[in-house]
This record gives C-alpha cells, structure tokens and sequence, in this order.
C-alpha cells in the first residue's frame, strides 16, 4: 500500500536500482563462476605445481632461512610445523582474516599445504598487504558513484516527467470551470500529445458548455414575455381557487426563469459581481429582522469588499430553504456571522431533522432534492443552494453544509480584503 502511494517519479528510480542491483548481481555471479570455471580447470594446476616447487626448494628438513627469503622475496606467507622444527612465518597481520583460517590461531588465510618426505607440514599463503595499500575511503568510491547516478537518474526522471504537473494543474482548473488557460507542456513526447488532447477536450467542453448557456439564456429570455402576459390575463380571471393556483403556478415560473438567469449570470465569477464596501454585521442583522430568526454576529468584523446583493439573495436563500424543511423544529433558525481562522464565515443554522449524509454533497447540485417523493410546492425545484454556492464561488470561497445535529448548516466561506 505505502509502494502504491509514492510517486511515480519515485517508483521509476526505484526501478532503475532494482535494475542495476540485479544486473550488477547477476554479472557478478556469472564471473565468479566463470573465474571459479577457470580457476579449477586451468589455473589451480599450474598453482599447485609452482607449490610443489617451492616447497622441494625448502628441503627436508625444510631450512627456515629459505622460508624467510622465500617470504622477502614473495608475498607469501610460510609456516613449518613437524616433528623437527617448527616456523611460524613473518608476523604480518592479514586484516579480517582470522575468520578465513582454518585453525583459527593465525593470521594468514592459507590456502595450500604440502607435507615434506620428513613428515614436516608446510602451508603457504598469500601475506597481509602493506600499509596504505588498500585505502578504507575506496569503499566509499562505489556507494559515492551509485547515490550520483540514483541523483542523475531522479533529474532525468524528472525533467522527463514535468508535463504531469501542468497536465494535473490543468485538468483541476478545467475541472473547475476556468477554461481560458490551456495546459502549459510544449512537449513533442507522448506527454506532450495527451496534454495536447487534454486541451482539445476541454476546448470542445467548453464550447459545448457555452453552447448551453446560450441556449438556456436565450430560452429563459423569450419566456419572459409569454409568463408576463399570462401573468396579466390571469389577473382578469374571476377571483377563485382557480385564479390563485394559475397566479400562484405563473410565479414560480417567473421566479425559476429568474433563478436560472442569475446563474448564469454568477457563472463568469468575480467579473459578475457589483462589490462595494459591506458592513456584514447590519447585513445580518437586517435579514434577520426582516425573517423574524435570531441573528449571531461576532463582533470586531470589519467592513468588506462585496456585492450586498448578491450577500441577500445568499441570505434569502438560506432563510427559504430552512422555512421549507424546519418549519416544525423546536427552535427559529440563527443567521451569524463568525470568523473561522484567517476566512469569515455567513450563513444559517437550522433545527430540522437535516439530511441524509449521502445527499450531503449533492445538495448544491441544480435540481437536485434530497426527496425524491416531495413534491414541488413542498421542496422547490432545487436550485436555491446552487445559487449560493454560485455566489460563494464568484467572491472566492466555497459553500459549507454540514448536518449540526440537530439540523442543517449552511455557510459561505471566504477570505474577503478587509475582513
């Protein structure tokens, strides 16, 4: 589970060493073998007989002044041990050795005896190096070279791997609707070509999505004149249940159209907005009296650049939907107005039953009713909370729901200049 989470830079290098480990222990053990190969086919005979000669040159009994030469003369190590005589070869230490000699009481990893005609053992072995001559910092040369090419290798994996960043970056800003910046890899590779397709895709969205503005916008703004006639003709109608469902249908119709075009309105964000400078504390204040609901505002907020509009459509909003779903709650909804950290916080809190945890995420959707067996008149046509979420988005925060238990929570929360 940790290996899935790393990166994919991270897993490349980590190949790359497995790689190299594996070719390195591979190649290693086949030349072992192979030398061993050699060693007992070609090499181990003429060694033994070159032994065989050195130890006839010693005599017998074997003369320890030869054994010295012999020593002065090779880097050899010779040890005499029998009935006559016994040598203990120069005392040069072999480092690390004394694990590699078979009896364990010297220094020099021998390798090859021979035993004399006078039953003296002689053993030869290869004497320790001199001082200096094998340097403790070499170790360090091949561990020095790998961790530069597991460096190298990473640079190179990287710069190779630089257009998934844009590709990511870009795909969050599509993601969120911001279509005029393309993805910045100017790559010939196959990154570049799917960075390439990735903006082609979100071009075509983005035409497709504008084409449906458009046309809702278009066809929101020729419905205006038929409701407002109807409206008119209705009005001539007898007054009866008959008049006042037909007003009452018309109303809504208007005020879906409405709804509809201020979305679409709020859907260019920031360049939508009239903003001015708010004080938010009698904005609440305000919404609340008028609503009747009790108003929670922290004190010492300063004013803010906003659009107050825009502020009270939020409000009203929120007000609606919590007459509509905590009309019979023990307690009236709380309009505040808090700081949260470094962002302000403006919405309402209820005392209904709340909603279902999973219609949580879904209830800024346009359309979109946590019941799919109310009908209209009871829960709307859904598009309340999408407006405020439209409206936290064009000031540049988010829209926060949360069940409160008891009751449902919904906040705008942003970082306005000034708070």
């Amino acid at each position: 589970m940790k290996f899935r989470r790393l990166s994919l830079r991270w897993r490349l290098v980590g190949l790359f060493l497995a790689l190299a480990l594996a070719s390195t222990v591979v190649f290693l053990g086949g030349l072992q073998r192979a030398a061993a190969a050699g060693w007992q086919t070609w090499a181990q005979p003429l060694l033994g007989d070159y032994v065989d000669r050195l130890a006839a040159d010693l005599g017998s009994p074997p003369d320890p002044a030869r054994a010295r030469a012999l020593e002065a003369r090779l880097p050899v190590r010779v040890m005499i041990d029998g009935p006559v005589m016994h040598y203990p070869g120069r005392s040069q230490r072999y480092p690390d050795s004394a694990s590699r000699d078979p009896g364990g009481d010297h220094d020099t990893p021998f390798v090859l005896v021979r035993t004399s005609a006078d039953g003296h053992r002689i053993s030869f072995g290869l004497a320790a190096p001199p001082e200096g001559w094998r340097s403790r910092a070499r170790a360090w040369v091949p561990l020095t070279v790998l961790l530069v090419c597991t460096g190298l290798a990473y640079a190179l994996v990287r710069r190779w791997l630089a257009p998934l960043d844009a590709i990511g970056a870009g795909a969050e800003r599509y993601g969120q609707g911001a279509f005029d910046t393309p993805i910045a890899a100017r790559r010939g590779d196959e990154l570049g070509r799917l960075a390439d397709r990735i903006d082609a895709m979100a071009a075509s969205l983005h035409g497709m999505l504008q084409a449906q503005r458009t046309q809702l916008l278009a066809v929101s703004h020729e419905l205006r004149s038929p409701l407002t006639r109807a409206r008119l003709n209705a009005e001539l109608l007898p007054d009866g249940p008959e008049k006042d469902a037909v007003v009452r249908d018309l109303a809504e119709m208007r005020d879906l159209i409405a709804d509809l075009l201020e979305s679409e309105r709020l859907a260019a964000g920031a360049a939508a907005l009239a903003t001015e400078t708010v004080d938010l504390g009698a904005l609440v204040r305000e919404a609340a009296a008028e609503s009747g609901v009790q108003p929670a505002v922290e004190p010492g907020v300063a004013p803010v650049r906003a659009d107050p509009a825009r502020l009270r459509l939020l409000l009203r909003n929120v007000l609606t939907n919590a007459r509509r779903h905590a009309a019979d709650a023990p307690q009236p909804p709380v309009l505040f107005l808090r700081r949260a950290g470094d962002a302000l916080e403006l919405g309402l809190r209820d005392f209904g039953p709340g909603v279902p945890p999973e219609a949580l995420a879904h209830l800024a959707e346009p359309f979109y009713r946590p019941d799919s067996a109310r009908t209209r008149a009871a829960g709307g046509v859904g598009l309340g909370l999408h407006l405020c979420r439209r409206v936290a988005e064009a000031h540049g925060g988010t829209l926060q729901i949360r069940n409160a238990m008891p009751g449902l929570e919904v906040a705008m929360r942003w970082s306005p200049d000034g708070a």
